[in-house]
This record gives structure tokens, sequence and C-alpha cells, in this order.
């Protein structure tokens, strides 16, 4: 269903096991700029009102969504940790030259932010089969279900906006290119390290 070229080695999940603090503390920024994200599409994009609206109601739910996480860590008597770099999106943003037309900016970003929600949505499927804390396994199959509307909307806006043959292709280099990037990643207990 997403299209991923590399699946997640399922090991990851036993280096998220060893330090669930620290994916709560990833996983609570990774909501924090995808509310971000939707935020600066309203901003940079105003003149697509159905693209709008929708992040409007995005922008919303991602905050929910950090909200539930921030609630976890403190229920585990935990403190939301500082934020780190995220080396998956710092290379994949790398993908597509910049410039060109706005259109051909906003298809970019558009298809950006589909590969990371549907990576976000491979994890949090893997977390909520694998983990042995069947309550976090719970958390993370709800979060799950949002995550793969959240691509397929952003694909279906890039494919509205832009030529459906080219923004296919693109969809498709960059799914090829993002396998690479996963390639040497999988090590870390971040949501796409």
């Amino acid at each position: 269903m997403l299209g991923l070229k590399l699946p997640t080695d399922p090991r990851w999940v036993n280096i998220v096991e060893k330090n669930i603090d620290e994916i709560l503390t990833d996983h609570a920024y990774c909501e924090q700029k995808a509310a971000s994200t939707a935020i600066s599409l309203i901003v940079s994009f105003p003149e697509y009102p159905e693209l709008i609206e929708e992040m409007i109601a995005l922008s919303r739910e991602e905050m929910g969504h950090f909200k539930m996480v921030h609630d976890r860590i403190l229920a585990r008597g935990k403190t939301l940790g500082r934020d780190r770099k995220d080396d998956y999106v710092l290379q994949l943003v790398t993908f597509f030259p910049k410039g060109g037309s706005r259109t051909t900016q906003l298809i970019h970003r558009l298809l950006y932010a589909a590969l990371i929600e549907a990576r976000s949505c491979e994890r949090f499927r893997l977390l909520s089969e694998e983990l042995e804390d069947k309550e976090l396994a719970d958390f993370y199959h709800r979060l799950m279900v949002s995550e793969a509307s959240h691509y397929t909307m952003f694909l279906k806006f890039a494919r509205q906006y832009g030529d459906r043959e080219i923004v296919d292709k693109k969809w498709q280099d960059l799914l090829d290119y993002e396998a690479e990037i996963m390639k040497n990643l999988g090590t870390k207990e971040s949501i796409h390290g």
C-alpha cells in the first residue's frame, strides 16, 4: 500500500525497545514538525483553498498527536528531551533541485511530506506488531491508521496540482532515492533514523 521500496529491518524494533524514552521524545518532535509543515504550507501557498482547509485540520491533528505522545512521556515519569536533527529528513529533502515555479515547489514539498508520512506509518505498523508493551503497541496501531491517511492526502494534492504523469514519475524517483537513504539508517531509536 505505501509503495516503499525498502522496508524497515524488523530488528529496528529491538533498538527501540531498549530506548523507549528516546523514541517517544523523537516521536513527539516528529509530530510537532508535521504540524509545522502543515502551517508552512498554509503560509507559503495561500492560493490553494482546499489545501489550506486540509492543512488546518492536519496541524490540529498533529498537535493532538504531540500531546498524546507528551502525555505518555509524562506518565512514564519523564520529561520531553531535546530535539535532535533528523538525518532521514535532512537527506531526503536534498533530492529535488531548489527553485522552479511555485507549482513545482509545492509539488516537491507535498511529495516529501507524503513520503515522510508513509515511512512513519510503516514504522508505526512495525511498532504496533512487534513491541512487547501491548499498551504502547496499541497506541502505535491507532497512530498508524492516521498516518496512512496523511500520506495519501499529500500524494492526492500533488497529483491534483501537477501533471499526473510527471508527478508519478517524480514520486517513483523519490521512492528509489529514499530506499538508498534507508540502507544506511535503522540503527537508532528514532522514528525515521
